[in-house]
């Protein structure tokens, strides 16, 4: 029973290791922290949750049913990477080019009756949950972990399982953390320093979407 703890302890602590750098919880808070910029404290706790919740669908899905679901349309990984890495270069370049916090005031200005909140509710799922916070890497990781799986039915594929599982909710309990106190860490930097930090994030959104594409493009042309 002890060796039996000890390699599930030892295989959550595999799950968290290797899920960690690919969801960046830190990083992408960050990243996703300008479309909060007018949202009251308790409907960004709202939008937090709902976030945390889809992260944990997608991963949970493509730990049970994603290499079915790619198979069953003919994706491969690095498509799918790809076309992630697009998705997340449009988003940067929407922060780059455009003054989203001002754009943000004049449609609440121009629309009183209307909550912050409902500006981004439609942005959740698409691009802050997927692909920025869990894309294709999350996804292949989720793969490789899933491989190395027993056979269904089998006391070692439970115990697997149940490790990425709890691997999986440790990091959405690390989204829900570091995505709700950002804005915290960002005020003490004051008005110049937030806008400067949301710039550097934009850029790295797109620095980040653009790695993930040449990625793609490296394993589909096998460079």
């Amino acid at each position: 029973m002890p060796q039996l703890y000890e390699e599930f302890v030892h295989l959550v602590f595999i799950g968290i290791i290797a899920l960690f750098p690919v969801v960046n919880p830190i990083g992408s808070a960050f990243m996703v922290s300008p479309y909060f910029e007018n949202l009251a404290n308790k409907d960004k706790r709202t939008a937090v949750t709902q976030i945390t919740f889809y992260a944990f669908l997608v991963c949970t899905v493509s730990l049970f049913a994603g290499q079915y679901i790619l198979s069953l349309f003919g994706i491969s990984i690095p498509v799918v990477q790809l076309a992630g890495g697009i998705m997340i270069c449009k988003m940067g370049w929407e922060f780059l080019s455009s003054d989203a916090q001002r754009s943000s005031s004049e449609d609440l200005d121009n629309n009183p009756e209307v909550s912050a909140y409902s500006h981004i509710a439609n942005k959740l799922f698409y691009p802050i949950t997927f692909p920025a916070t869990t894309g294709a890497g999350t996804i292949s990781v989720l793969f490789t972990l899933s491989a190395h799986r027993a056979d269904f039915g089998s006391a070692d594929y439970y115990m697997h399982t149940g490790a990425i599982m709890i691997s999986i909710l440790v990091l959405c309990l690390m989204i829900f953390f570091f995505y709700l106190n950002t804005k915290t860490i960002i005020r003490y930097l004051g008005p110049n320093g937030e806008n400067i930090v949301n710039r550097i994030s934009a850029f790295l959104i797109f620095c980040v979407g653009l790695q993930i594409g040449i990625s793609g493009l490296k394993a589909i042309f096998k460079i």
